[in-house]
């Protein structure tokens, strides 16, 4: 099971459709096509009322994160193209649908659940993929209040809570440092965030309740902090937070198979 609570329903509902037991949620009209990134186009998964999807110079990885509501780094496997082949992709469900129905709070909401599984069908449709999960043992990281407590602003908007990944340099050079901002943003997002960055599951264990504006500066690269703190080092001085090694492990989700979408 990849959650607990409501994740984890969806996600075994989701494993079931893929293997034969019910019929999942599908979209009416959906249009897969190759795209080549030029400078300054977006990247992303955006949605519309009505359920509507589009997805912005998207790889294979991307589209599976989505669809399954898991981290990259805990999508394994896989040929070489999932992580460098890009795709364009818009999605509608049909009218009986309840997402024919939703509304998102603005184009950068995620999916709704329906709308995650009409996605897993049309990567099992389109892209022939075929995943499993196990479990992988490995040591997690645990986010707590580093000595002197947490140095978190307190919000200046009541936008819709966010956390962005960001850069400092020239765009057209390797960034020096990587910058997450957190605006209006919970300490879930933030962990959420990290996990993305180390590459390992982070649990939440400063017992901080709440919303909170910050901007966390590391080298971009975490092999060479010669450039910048260590996100590591980066979040015990620029917010007052400690990442801790603890045992434990991490369910991932492994790809079996995968082929290039042939057509529209």
């Amino acid at each position: 099971m990849l959650r607990s609570g409501p994740a984890a329903i969806l996600a075994v509902l989701s494993f079931q459709t893929i293997f034969g037991q019910g019929v999942p949620p599908a979209f009416e009209v959906a249009s897969v096509k190759p795209s080549t990134p030029v400078p300054g186009s977006a990247i992303g998964l955006f949605t519309y009322p009505g359920g509507r999807i589009v997805a912005s110079n998207y790889t294979l990885r991307m589209l599976i994160h989505e669809a399954y509501d898991i981290e990259d780094y805990r999508i394994l496997s896989g040929p070489r193209w999932v992580d460098e082949d890009r795709y364009n992709i818009e999605a509608k469900p049909s009218e009986s649908s309840e997402s024919s129905k939703w509304v998102p709070a603005n184009f950068k909401t995620p999916p709704n659940p329906e709308m995650r599984q009409m996605l897993q069908t049309l990567l099992a449709d389109r892209f022939q993929l075929k995943v499993h999960t196990e479990a992988k043992k490995e040591s997690v990281y645990a986010l707590v209040v580093a000595k002197g407590g947490p140095k978190l602003k307190t919000p200046t908007t009541t936008k819709e809570p966010f956390v962005s990944f960001g850069r400092v340099g020239s765009v057209d050079k390797a960034a020096v440092l990587s910058t997450l901002n957190g605006q209006n943003a919970t300490i879930a997002q933030l962990v959420e965030r990290l996990a993305t960055v180390v590459k390992r599951k982070v649990l939440d264990q400063t017992d901080l309740k709440g919303n909170f504006d910050f901007q966390l500066e590391y080298a971009a690269d975490l092999a060479q902090s010669d450039a910048g703190e260590s996100v590591f080092q980066a979040l015990q001085d620029q917010l007052g937070l400690k990442l801790e090694t603890q045992p434990g492990s991490t369910d991932v989700l492994v790809i079996d198979h995968a082929e290039k979408p042939s057509g529209n």
